[in-house]
C-alpha cells in the first residue's frame, strides 16, 4: 500500500535534526511542518519572510496575514520572525538553511531536477527554486512517484532544469531513494519502501535505475 502524502511528509521529518533551519517548498513539502519529531528543535523557513513556521491553523482560527510561500494560511511559534524578501533570499543564498524540503516535476539518477515548468504552460516565474537548490546545503524532494502513469523519475529529465546534480533524496509515495553519486550515473539506491509494496512495482514505475540498500527487506 502506497504511503498517504501526510504519510511522506512524516517520512520526510524524520530527515530533520535538532536546530536545522528548513524551507519547505509548495505543495506536499508543506505538510512537513504538521509532522516535526517531538524533543527537536527546527526553525522553517519561507522565502516570503518568515522565519518560525508552526502547524496549519485549525478551522476557523486562520490570520490571513500569516502565509507561507504558497499563500497557506500558518501559524506563528515563540520564535517567529518576519523580514523581506532580500533577507530572505539572502539565508539561502548565503548558505544559512540546512535543508531543503521541494516538490518536482521530474528528477534524474544523477541528481538533476526539474520543477519549475513544463513547456507550453503558463507560467509566472521559476520563483525561488534555483536559489533554493543552489544556496542549501540539503536537497530532499518530496512527489508522488509518477504523474499520468509515467514515471517521474528518470535517467534524464526532459523539462527544463532547476538545478544539476542537486539532490540528495528523493521521497514518494512508494519509497525514499538515495542519491549517492550527484552528478553521476547510476547513483539510485532504494532506502526505504512503503508497507505492501513491491520491488517489482518500483521497477515498472521507476525509469532509472537503482539498486537496493543491503540489509532493506522488500516483497519481490
Amino acid at each position: 500500500m502506497a504511503w498517504t502524502r501526510d504519510q511522506m511528509a512524516a517520512r520526510a521529518a524524520q530527515e530533520l535534526q535538532d536546530g536545522f533551519y528548513v524551507n519547505l517548498g509548495i505543495g506536499i513539502p508543506t505538510l512537513v511542518a504538521n509532522h516535526i519529531p517531538a524533543g527537536i528543535s527546527v526553525q522553517l523557513q519561507s522565502e516570503n519572510g518568515m522565519l518560525g513556521m508552526g502547524e496549519f491553523p485549525w478551522e476557523g482560527e486562520e490570520d490571513a496575514d500569516v502565509i507561507n510561500a504558497g499563500k497557506q494560511t500558518v501559524t506563528e511559534i515563540p520564535t517567529t520572525s518576519y523580514f523581506d524578501s532580500a533577507a530572505s533570499f539572502a539565508m539561502v543564498r548565503g548558505g544559512h538553511i540546512d535543508m531543503s524540503i521541494l516538490g518536482a516535476l521530474q528528477v534524474a539518477e544523477n541528481g538533476d531536477l526539474a520543477n519549475w515548468m513544463i513547456p507550453g504552460k503558463m507560467v509566472k516565474g521559476m520563483g525561488g527554486a534555483m536559489d533554493l537548490v543552489a544556496g542549501v546545503r540539503r536537497v530532499v524532494l518530496l512527489m508522488e512517484h509518477t504523474a499520468g502513469g509515467k514515471p517521474k523519475i528518470l535517467k534524464r529529465c526532459t523539462l527544463p532544469l532547476t538545478g544539476a546534480g542537486v539532490v540528495d533524496l528523493i521521497i514518494t509515495d512508494l519509497g525514499v531513494f538515495q542519491v549517492t553519486a550527484k552528478g553521476h550515473d547510476d547513483g539510485l539506491v532504494l532506502i526505504d519502501i512503503a508497507p505492501d509494496v513491491t520491488l517489482a512495482e518500483i521497477h515498472a514505475r521507476t525509469e532509472a535505475p537503482f539498486t537496493v540498500a543491503a540489509g532493506l527487506t522488500v516483497a519481490a
